[in-house]
């Protein structure tokens, strides 16, 4: 294969318009899928009233109440919680070179709750209530997510401190997680046993991941920060290419390892810890959708990153639509609905992964 004139080769050109089409294949489903859960629900809202109100912003009122006060923050917060987790998994596969590296299986989502937990209840940072819709309401999102990446990142630096322990396999790393993991959720069991009737009950429903507490408020603090996040990330693309050569291999083409890992430990941890202080605990969505994407574009970083952040987006919008529609006019968890997904698809890639 030989370059003329200074011209991509063809088979290059291929190769990137490929996983290009694939990129906006995603970016058209996730806008169609939004569209459609806007306009699912306990009250179905016609598509056209759905596209009336969204892209004009006119419609009945009725139909504006719905989607600008309900259907539209919910549906919203799906797609950044989603592409923060996403994105925030396929990092740290990178930065620890493990294929196993999520928020949920490195034991930093549950160190999270544990210090949003914590925030709520001791520092009072929530207010308590005794109706199912809207058990904690949280009254400082930034007291509260500051605690919940303190915790976090205590999880981060035990696993970064395995990690640079020589010949540490990935198996030591994620039994590390898994330590931590169990730590913290003693923790919160801890807080759980000396809490009362409604506070235990209130700080339960906190728990499960739900995007239906999340306003726009919360939506805009989410989105702020998985959008910093990503663009972090995106940067960084050609030295998570780098790094997943290697170490030497990275250092010998200049890449700063060491301080790149930390900041992208810090940058994952900051994100979820974002996430879980609003929305609760989402298990999977870092761990599967990463995979799924690598199998699709491959392992470039280019494509993966942006890729990864699509996926994340449209699986817990599309889970959020379901466990809406489940039990009509009853809501489920969406964490339920990732979990129930996530399980199964995650043990046919091993499978299939190890069948090759």
């Amino acid at each position: 294969m030989h370059l003329e004139d200074g011209k991509v080769p063809e088979d290059y050109g291929r190769y990137t318009a490929r996983k290009t089409a694939v990129l906006v294949a995603g970016g058209l489903l996730l806008l169609l899928l939004l569209v459609l859960s806007v306009s699912l629900g306990a009250v179905p809202v016609p598509l056209e009233e759905v596209i009336k109100v969204l892209f004009t912003g006119e419609g009945a009122e009725t139909w504006r109440t719905i989607i600008l006060n309900i259907r539209l923050p919910q549906a919203l917060a799906a797609v950044a919680a989603g592409a923060g987790l996403s994105v925030s998994g396929a990092a740290m596969q990178s930065i620890l070179r493990n294929p196993l590296g999520s928020p949920f299986t490195l034991g930093v989502s549950n160190a999270a709750a544990f210090g949003a937990a914590f925030s709520v209840m001791v520092l009072s940072t929530g207010a308590m209530h005794s109706t199912g819709g809207d058990a904690v309401s949280i009254t400082n999102p930034y007291l509260t997510t500051l605690a919940a990446f303190a915790a976090s990142m205590v999880a981060t630096a035990v696993i970064l401190a395995v990690s640079r322990i020589r010949r540490a396999s990935p198996e030591v790393m994620i039994l590390t997680g898994v330590a931590m993991g169990s730590l913290f959720t003693a923790g919160t069991m801890f807080l759980q046993y000396f809490a009362d009737d409604v506070q235990l009950a209130a700080m339960v429903f906190w728990t499960f991941g739900d995007l239906a507490r999340a306003s726009w408020r919360e939506l805009a603090v989410i989105s702020a920060v998985t959008a910093a996040a990503s663009v972090y990330f995106l940067f960084n693309r050609l030295n998570y290419n780098a790094m997943d050569a290697g170490d030497e291999t990275a250092r010998g083409l200049g890449v700063p390892v060491e301080p790149l890992r930390l900041v992208g430990m810090l940058v994952a941890s900051l994100v979820t810890a974002t996430i879980i202080a609003f929305v609760g605990v989402i298990g999977f969505v870092g761990l599967v959708c990463p995979h799924v994407v690598r199998r699709i574009v491959g392992d470039d970083h280019r494509f993966l990153i942006p890729g990864s952040i699509l996926a994340g987006a449209v699986l817990l919008l599309a889970a959020d639509t379901a466990a809406r529609l489940a039990l009509a006019p009853r809501v489920l968890p969406v964490a339920v609905i990732t979990a129930f997904i996530g399980a199964p698809v995650f043990i046919l890639l091993l499978v299939r992964g190890y069948r090759r």
